[in-house]
């Protein structure tokens, strides 16, 4: 069953021309603001161009394209030849399109001009972006966001008499799963998360593990592969397999993998297609790192001890630390890695484990190079306590 959520008739309720939707998580604000394009577009007398832009590319096609693609199908809207998998653009019937691009290409931000705009996640994009698309937008702009701090908006923004705030929670979204608002309300005794993510209300999440990590646009071709951090998961969590490069006293992770359901012998073949480095494994799975051994995959399991994911953490908070752009599910873990509390809103020193994949695959990796760093020539003495057959 398809639902047109509480969600989705607020947000076509909004007349004004910024129609600002801040919400908590799991609200249906992206769904919601796609739907109205989405039935504008094909009610349209007059051919119009709807953007929907987003901070990267990887993000809007892991977020708001597949969610366009899936209402559409669920909804037998979608009609293949209409869709240009090149420029990801859907032309309707009425001649209206609805695009998607990154702001990230200047052309695109600074290009055309369009009738209706989504910026998706604008607390992710700078002002100066919207100044230059706004002056290229003729009738409207959505904005979305998790009030998890103030940004532009706020100041520069929310007073302007064309402009309309809506907040929506998890409770305008009849369409969520039962699953998901349990485990949504499940966090209500920690103030701080319940604020922003339950209420929806603009506020400062509480107990952020790592702070002003830089996005940037790609691995610089003079950064060295230190290491791969490997996280293993199966049916409920993902496998996280990250890259850790070096640069200018600075460590800058990218996203090799993210995926739930592989076995031993796929993430042996990711880790073969990747340039060579040495692998650190979480320790939990010693099976598993010997069988990923034999597939000719040179790992070793990552130290653990008593105190090790503080340690760890600490060794990675004192780091200078990049996140390249299209690891796009590292970014999220970044900013969604909490410590957890207690039922008195104390912050633990015991970190959540939602979020926590890609950042343990880094934190192993960091950990093992920061504490014993190994260079080439002294990889197969380090490894020898593991593998004394190995030879790098």
């Amino acid at each position: 069953m398809y639902y047109i959520t509480t969600a989705t008739k607020k947000i076509a309720k909004l007349n004004k021309r910024i129609r600002a939707i801040q919400g908590g998580t799991s609200a249906g604000k992206t769904v919601g603001i796609i739907e109205v394009l989405i039935d504008m577009a094909q009610r349209d007398e007059v051919p119009t161009i709807s953007s929907i832009v987003s901070e990267s590319f990887p993000h809007l096609k892991r977020g708001a394209i597949l969610d366009f693609l899936s209402i559409m199908q669920q909804q037998d809207y979608f009609q293949e030849k209409r869709w240009n998998k090149t420029d990801y653009t859907y032309t309707f019937e009425t001649g209206s399109k609805i695009e998607f691009f990154s702001v990230d290409q200047p052309g695109k931000v600074r290009g055309p001009r369009r009738d209706r705009l989504f910026m998706n996640e604008a607390n992710n994009i700078s002002h100066d972006t919207f100044d230059q698309l706004e002056v290229r937008t003729k009738e409207f702009i959505f904005l979305d966001w998790n009030p998890v701090s103030e940004f532009w908006y706020y100041d520069k923004v929310a007073n302007r008499p064309d402009c309309e705030h809506l907040i929506l929670t998890y409770k305008d979204n009849e369409a969520l799963d039962k699953r998901i608002i349990e485990a949504i309300e499940q966090r209500k005794e920690r103030k701080g998360w319940w604020k922003v993510y339950g209420e929806g209300q603009l506020g400062e999440v509480e107990g952020k593990i790592y702070k002003d990590w830089q996005i940037i646009d790609t691995i610089p071709f003079n950064a060295r592969l230190e290491r791969y951090g490997l996280d293993f998961g199966y049916s409920n969590d993902p496998t996280a397999i990250v890259a850790i490069y070096y640069l200018n006293d600075g460590y800058i992770w990218d996203e090799i993998c993210f995926q739930k359901g592989l076995s031993n012998k796929q993430i042996a073949d990711i880790l073969s297609n990747q340039p060579q480095a040495l692998v650190i494994a979480d320790s939990a799975e010693p099976k598993s790192i010997d069988e990923i051994y034999g597939y000719g995959v040179n790992i070793i399991a990552a130290e653990k001890g008593k105190d090790s994911v503080c340690n760890g953490i600490q060794l990675v908070q004192d780091q200078r630390m990049s996140i390249t752009k299209r690891s796009i599910n590292i970014i999220k873990e970044y900013r969604n890695y909490l410590w957890e509390t207690d039922k008195d809103g104390k912050i633990l020193n015991v970190p959540e484990h939602t979020f926590s994949h890609s950042m343990d695959a880094g934190r192993y990796a960091m950990s093992s190079l920061i504490k014993e760093p190994i260079i080439i020539g002294q990889a197969s003495e380090a490894l020898k306590p593991y593998y004394p057959e190995l030879s790098l």
